[in-house]
C-alpha cells in the first residue's frame, strides 16, 4: 500500500500520485492536450476515469469535456496512457516515462506512421506549420553549417541558397488526423491514421441551431456547418474517431461514431482484447483475433515449408 496518495488539479493539469517507500507513481492530465474524448476513459480496465461533460452557458460556445481520475481505483498502469490519441496522459515511476503494459507486453502502443520528406517544403515558407489545428509542427532553417536562421530577410540572396529547411512533427501529441498531408505542399507530410471508423450526424435528430459537437472538435474541418441547412456535417477525412463530440451531444442519437479498426504494434493480450472491446465492439475484436489467426496459419506454413526444404 502506498504510504501517501495526492490529487491535486490546476488550470494546466490534472496529477495523481501515490508515494511509496522505494518508488513514486505519477499519472498526468495534461489539459493543454487533453481534448475531453472518450478513448481514456473506454481503455481503462479500472472504470478510474470519468468523462466529465460541462454545463453549457446560455449563448455561448460548448465547452470540451473535462477527464477525472478516481485516485481510489487508478493503479497507474499506463494504459491510458498508451491509448490516449492526443498524448495527453503520461505516467511516470520516479520522473521517468514508464509504461508496465507496454515493458510486460500486455499492451500494445499505437502506431503513429508520419513521414515527412522536409526537402519538399519551399526554404522561404512557414506554411506547413499553420496548417496543423494543434500547433504539432514546426519550421526550422539552418545553415550549410547547421545553425538555426531565425529571419531569413536578414540573409543574402547567396546565404539564402545554402539555407535548407527542416519540418519536425511532435508525434508524441499527434491523433494522425491527416489535415496536414492536404494542406502542406504536395509529398511533403504522409500520414496514416491509426483509429479508423464511421460517424454520422442524423440531422432529423439534431437540435435546431445546436453546434455543441462543432465548438469543441479539435480538429479543423472534421466537423463543418452546412450552409444548406445549417447542421454539422462530419468529414471522415480529416476525423480521428476520438469522440469528443459524442460527449458532448446533447441529443443522445442524433450523432453515431464507431471505431472500426486501431493500428497497433503486434500484440497476444486478453488485457488488449477487452480494451479493444470496449472502444470498438466485440465485432472487430472477433475481426481482429481472426486475423491474428490467418497470419498464425501462415507462418505456420511457411515454417514447415523452410524444413522441408532445408
Amino acid at each position: 500500500m502506498p504510504l501517501k496518495t495526492i490529487k491535486k488539479e490546476t488550470a494546466e493539469a490534472l496529477t495523481l500520485e501515490w508515494v511509496l517507500h522505494v518508488r513514486n507513481y505519477k499519472l498526468t492530465n495534461d489539459k493543454n492536450h487533453c481534448v475531453g474524448c472518450q478513448i481514456c476513459s473506454l481503455a481503462c480496465p479500472k472504470e478510474a476515469i470519468k468523462v466529465v461533460k460541462q454545463p453549457k452557458t446560455k449563448g455561448q460556445k460548448a465547452e470540451k469535456a473535462k477527464i477525472d481520475v478516481d485516485l481510489a481505483k487508478c493503479n497507474f498502469c499506463g494504459i491510458c496512457d498508451v491509448s490516449c490519441p492526443y498524448g495527453a496522459m503520461k505516467i511516470t515511476v520516479d520522473g521517468q516515462h514508464l509504461l508496465s503494459v507496454v515493458e510486460k507486453e500486455s499492451f500494445p502502443q499505437l502506431v503513429r506512421d508520419i513521414q515527412v520528406d522536409s526537402a519538399k517544403l519551399p526554404k522561404n515558407t512557414a506554411e506547413c506549420e499553420e496548417s496543423c489545428p494543434l500547433d504539432l509542427i514546426k519550421t526550422t532553417w539552418l545553415t550549410a553549417d547547421g545553425k538555426v536562421v531565425e529571419n531569413l530577410s536578414t540573409l543574402t540572396e547567396a546565404e539564402r541558397q545554402g539555407v535548407h529547411v527542416k519540418v519536425d512533427v511532435d508525434k508524441e501529441h499527434c491523433p494522425c488526423c491527416r489535415i496536414c498531408e492536404f494542406e502542406c505542399p504536395e509529398g511533403l507530410i504522409r500520414v496514416r491514421k491509426f483509429i479508423n471508423g464511421k460517424i454520422n450526424i442524423n440531422t432529423e435528430k439534431c437540435p435546431e441551431g445546436c453546434t455543441d459537437c462543432l465548438d469543441v472538435c479539435p480538429l479543423t474541418g472534421a466537423l463543418y456547418l452546412s450552409d444548406a441547412d445549417k447542421k454539422v456535417r462530419p468529414n471522415e477525412t480529416f476525423c480521428v474517431y476520438c469522440g469528443a463530440c459524442k460527449v458532448v451531444c446533447p441529443a443522445t442519437e442524433a450523432l453515431e461514431l464507431k471505431r472500426t479498426s486501431i493500428n497497433h504494434t503486434p500484440i497476444r493480450s486478453g488485457a488488449w482484447n477487452k480494451a479493444l472491446e470496449r472502444m470498438s465492439s466485440p465485432v472487430e475484436v472477433a475481426k481482429e483475433l481472426k486475423s491474428k489467426r490467418s497470419l498464425k496459419a501462415k507462418e505456420s506454413v511457411k515454417k514447415r515449408i523452410g524444413l522441408k526444404e532445408g
